[in-house]
């Protein structure tokens, strides 16, 4: 059993021993036990209050004691760089990736299929699938590059980090914020899902406006790992994402010696079944925003650099009313993958752990099947359920990789064809 902390932002004091944890200092000249304070900030320190986030870590040894990173020869797929030539504003579809013969841990099994702006520049976000079937025992990882939402697909993850242990289902979502180190155990042997990286504004919950003070996902309902710490003297690789590349440097021990620690940045995991779904009772279907569960602002009011989006198990209700999502261009780009089931707007060849591509103001809906099965139904109350589709939706472009462009299925923009003509008088 692993103990967690709820509430999404809060400011967390917890110690794996007895009096490690400082009391009203936070760098003390002689810390409890000989331990090193060491600030993580996630923000800049002038950052205003609300938005400010820093915790104070105590460890068995400073996270600076290492020697000079050298350049990573594997995870070859992993962060390679997004196509540099002009990109035909095509819409793009993958199918799911085949698991690994060979034992692969989730940083040698995570591939980069599309990515916005320079992660120096601080904005923008990449999405990567990880296939994994090795456990991750005496290394470690962490992104300077921006914060990890993991979307696990198949298969549980541990994610055990410098600030605690979580287990991670499907269905669930997990978060390791920038610059922290963790590493990954597959408890079920093998594991393959999604993530988001975020290089801008860090995620929060968006605002409710008229919906008033409750609703979407709450804050009650996000978890956070109590202190936990590996004591263990033996080597460890150390592997870094920065800048869009990936270094590793050799450690004498495990980086994973944070023994207490107190702050409001810090990982945590979600229960997507726990979000609470708004939609229309009258008529109509709700812009997608409505399905919101983090967003990430941009300079610009309301256009978001990054938005995670969900389409849960929800009652359809709505009279009159096309009830899958309608076509549209959109001033957003999104990527959209499939947790389990089916989504409602495709009828075949979106698979889960499969992901779409449709970049800005690329026309997208239904396919031929959904608008026809969806244009003749009868209007009665309806459940969508065994599904979970999510989007990663950013206001910068996205470009896949080489390979992932390489990859994609042939044959997608047949998804829209031999719509027939409508007849006007």
């Amino acid at each position: 059993m692993i103990d967690m902390m709820t509430g999404f932002g809060n400011h967390f004091a917890t110690e794996a021993v007895a009096g490690a944890l400082p009391v009203g200092r936070n760098s003390p000249q002689k810390p409890p036990f000989g331990l090193y304070a060491e600030q993580l900030s996630g923000t800049a320190f002038t950052a205003p209050r609300h938005e400010n986030r820093r915790s104070w870590l105590y460890r068995l040894r400073p996270s600076a004691s290492h020697a000079a990173y050298r350049c990573y020869e594997g995870g070859a797929e992993f962060a390679p760089g997004t196509v540099d030539e002009p990109l035909a504003p095509n819409r793009l579809r993958w199918s799911p990736r085949a698991m690994p013969v060979a034992p692969t841990d989730l940083i040698d099994g995570m591939t980069t299929i599309v990515a916005n702006c320079d992660p120096g520049t601080m904005k923008g976000v990449a999405v990567h699938i990880y296939t994994a079937t090795a456990d991750m025992t005496t290394r470690a990882f962490a992104s300077a590059d921006g914060e990890l939402l993991f979307v696990p697909q198949r298969g549980r993850i541990e994610l055990l980090t410098e600030l605690g242990r979580m287990m991670v289902a499907p269905g669930e979502i997990a978060l390791v914020p920038r610059g922290v180190r963790f590493r990954a155990l597959l408890p079920d042997g093998a594991a393959s899902g999604y993530v988001a990286e975020n290089h801008g504004a860090l995620l929060r919950l968006p605002e409710l406006g008229p919906i008033g003070s409750n609703g979407l996902a709450n804050a009650r309902d996000f978890e956070t790992p109590t202190a936990w710490y590996e004591d263990r003297d033996e080597p460890f690789e150390l592997i870094q994402k920065s800048l869009g590349r990936l270094w590793t440097v050799e450690l004498d021990h495990s980086p994973l010696d944070v023994v207490a620690w107190h702050g409001n940045l810090a990982p945590w995991k979600y229960d997507l079944a726990r979000f609470n779904t708004i939609g229309t009772v009258s008529f109509d279907h709700p812009d997608p925003s409505i399905f919101t569960v983090l967003t990430s602002p941009s300079e610009t009011a309301g256009r978001a650099n990054c938005d995670f989006v969900i389409f849960p198990p929800r009652w359809m209700v709505a009279e009159d009313t096309f009830r899958p999502p309608w076509f549209h261009r959109n001033i957003m780009s999104e990527a959209m993958g499939l947790i389990h089931g089916a989504y409602d707007a495709k009828a075949e060849g979106f698979e889960p752990g499969g992901l779409s591509l449709h970049n800005r103001m690329s026309a997208h809906g239904p396919d031929l099947d959904s608008w026809r099965a969806a244009s003749g139904a009868e209007l009665k109350p309806h459940k969508i359920d065994g599904t979970m589709a999510f989007m990663v939706e950013s206001c910068w472009p996205f470009r896949p990789t080489t390979t992932a462009l390489a990859s994609a299925q042939p044959d997608y923009d047949g998804a829209w064809g031999d719509f027939p003509k409508a007849k006007v008088p």
